[in-house]
Formats: C-alpha cells, structure tokens, sequence
C-alpha cells in the first residue's frame, strides 16, 4: 500500500491520518475536503465560537509544530469512488488514485423543506454557519429553536447568555429523554427554564411562516399555534453524508457506511470512520452510529489498523458524550436503556449538582452526572472495565 485517501478533513479524518502514521504508514496520504478550511474543532461553534469569545485560529485541531507529511485537497467535496480503479473523483473534475480509502465524510444537517430560501434560518454544522449564525444573534432578538438535542440546547444557552430570547420546540416530552431517560431529562428542562428558556415538548413543527423569499417571520406549529421569530436555528439532527457512495459498490443505509466491529466496509482497503459510519455492534446485532467527538478519535486508530493489517483491539470504551449549558457541564457515558434504574449516587438533581448510575439487575451499565467531574470520570474508568463490559454484553 503506498497511497491512502482520506475523504473527509474532520476530526474523524485528521485521527485517521495521525493513526496512519502512529502505525508506522510511509506512504502518500491525500486529504480530501469539501470546505476550504483544514481540520477545526466543531464543539465550539455551539458555544464559545457563537458567543465570540473564541475566533476562527482558536478552532484548529493540528498542533503548532506538527507535520504530518500530507497532500491537501480542499473546496471541492468527493463526488464518485470507484474502488475498482481504486479513484476518488472530486467535484473540480480531478481524482485522486489510492491503494487504500478511509471514509470520514462526516454528517449534513437535516432541514425543513424549502427552509434553504431564507436567510435568517440557519442550521449549524460548519465553520461558515458558524459565522452566519454569530452574525445574527443579536440582543432583544426572538430565536426559535427546532430540535432539543444537544446542538439545539447549547446554542439556547449561549443565545440566553447573549440577551436573545429563546424558544425550544421538540417532538419528545422533554429534551433528550432519549439518550438520558425522563428523570434526567427534567433535569436539563429545569436547567434551561431557570435561565429563561421557554420549552415547548411534545410539538410538531408544521413548516416556516414568511412570503416565500428572504426571512421567515416564524414558525408554524401543528394544532396551530405560530411561534414568531427573527431567526430560526434548524436542530433537527443529522444524516450521514454518504450519497455520493451510491453506485460505488459501498454498502450504505441511512445509518451511514456499514462496517464490521473494526471499522472495514463491504469493500477490501476501504473502511469508514466518524459521523459516516456505523459499525457493527455486537451487544445490539445491528450496525451503531456514534455521532461524537470522543467516538471519531478512538474509533480512527481500529479502522486504519484494519486498513494496513495490523492486529489493533476494538475500542472497549463505552459511548462517552458531554455538553456544556449554561455554564454546567453534562456528561454521559454507558450504554442504557428505557427499563435501567436510575440511582443517584451523589448531590441532588433538583440542585443541578449530581451524579447517578443506570443500573440493570443491579449492575452500573451508565453513569450521568451535571458538574461531578471527578467522581464521573471515576465511574467512567469503572465502566470500561473488562469485567463490567463483559457482564453488559453476556
């Protein structure tokens, strides 16, 4: 193998190309991205990049010093893989030929049909959104927030902090009952409306309200109640970016690329890393996507070990994620499920100071905790202990 293409210039592909190296890879190695900007930290552009208090060079994710040896392709996005001829064609009509693939395209924002016409709904993904965002949040302004996932919550608190007024709007009772189950997810309601968040759960959003063309005035809410606005932010969730492998060959569903446990695709030298992939879980017997950050790293070094052949153990970790809210930083990690027992362990929720254990037949499978850093990164290294992680699989 002497030439790898890394399509994608995100965390999940910059990790690749670390771990290429790590494992003693010599070769070529080719970074395709479609945005013109090398690899930056996303986290950010919810919180201390809208706020402002962080700028575009605060955002790189490529040490001062580093050099890493690579080929960039940036501004033009891949459009055609053909593993046959082992091709990357890009959208400017070139291509890049490579023994090895490595699939980092990442995730599009979902959106409201024709919410593109207007320039006062956004969506936040990249750096450019970033910016169009920051640019219009302004104080005494009335923003409608669709979508309670984190994205959606951290700019309701970084908006709140800035003097904007912020509605929520979501289709589940209360926001992120999902991932952390209802006890917790009053929680984190409790948390937004002591701030001055109004909350709207169990609500479906109908469309946007404006003449056709240029700003939309609102929201439109089915049963009929309409949410004025001056700006809307689209927080509705992602899909893997993966049409431009249709035809290639490369198994996809709406999941993303699906792999192995080892990050490898349907096809040989081509394997997937980051928002674009679901890996095959064996607790589950279905493919898994993990959409965040800590999972784009750890998962980088399986899958370029897969690629070169190299023996490199399955991440043992437990999915890990974190978001910071007014201030107050909330932390997960496990593996729970809708009948896991909630027991807190320390502080008190209703004081928004606390940590708690999922349990299942009395073992610990999931540990969240608002602030508890230290004791959550305590019950985090109990987790991933292979004695724990074996009994959860059993």
């Amino acid at each position: 193998m002497r030439t790898v293409a890394v399509v994608g210039a995100s965390l999940a592909g910059l990790s690749a190309v670390r771990a290429l190296r790590r494992q003693g890879f010599e070769g070529r190695v080719v970074v395709v991205g479609g945005e013109p900007h090398r690899p930056y930290d996303r986290p950010p552009l919810s919180k201390d990049f809208l706020a402002g208090r962080l700028e575009e060079p605060d955002l790189t994710l490529e040490a001062e010093g580093e050099d890493l040896g690579l080929e960039w392709r940036l501004g033009s996005p891949a459009v055609c893989l053909d593993p046959s001829a082992r091709t990357v064609r890009l959208g400017d009509g070139s291509a890049v030929q490579a023994d090895g693939v490595v699939l980092a395209t990442g995730a599009l924002p979902c959106r409201l049909p024709g919410s593109e016409r207007y320039d006062n709904v956004h969506v936040l993904r990249t750096l450019r959104d970033a910016l169009a965002l920051r640019e219009q949040l302004l104080p005494g302004r009335r923003l409608v927030v669709v979508g309670a996932g984190l994205i959606g919550l951290e700019v309701a608190s970084t908006a709140r902090a800035l003097g904007i007024d912020v509605t929520v709007v979501d289709p589940q009772a209360a926001p992120m009952t999902e991932a952390l189950g209802l006890d917790v997810a009053g929680v984190v309601t409790a948390l937004h409306e002591r701030n001055g968040v109004r909350l709207l759960g169990g609500a479906r959003v109908e469309g946007l309200v404006g003449p056709g063309a240029g700003r939309a005035e609102g929201v439109q809410l089915h049963g009929g109640l309409r949410l004025p606005a001056d700006l809307v932010l689209l927080a509705m969730g992602v899909r893997p970016a993966v049409e431009w492998l249709h035809g290639s060959g490369v198994r996809v569903d709406r999941r993303g690329v699906l792999c192995d446990g080892a990050g490898v695709s349907s096809i040989p030298g081509v394997v997937a890393v980051g928002d674009c992939s679901a890996w095959y879980d064996v607790e589950d017997a279905d493919f898994r996507r993990e959409e965040h950050w800590t999972a784009a790293r750890e998962r980088a070094a399986v899958a370029v070990g897969s690629l070169l052949g190299c023996s490199t153990p399955a991440p043992v970790r437990p999915p890990y994620f974190w978001s910071d809210q007014f201030g107050l930083r909330l932390q997960f990690t496990g593996r729970r499920r809708a009948d896991d027992e909630l027991v807190v362990e320390e502080g008190d929720p209703l004081d928004l100071d606390f940590l708690a254990t999922y349990r299942r037949e009395g073992l610990p499978v999931g540990v969240v905790a608002l602030e508890r850093g230290r004791s959550f990164t305590k019950w985090r290294r109990v987790l991933a202990a292979p004695a724990i992680q074996q009994a959860v699989r059993a």
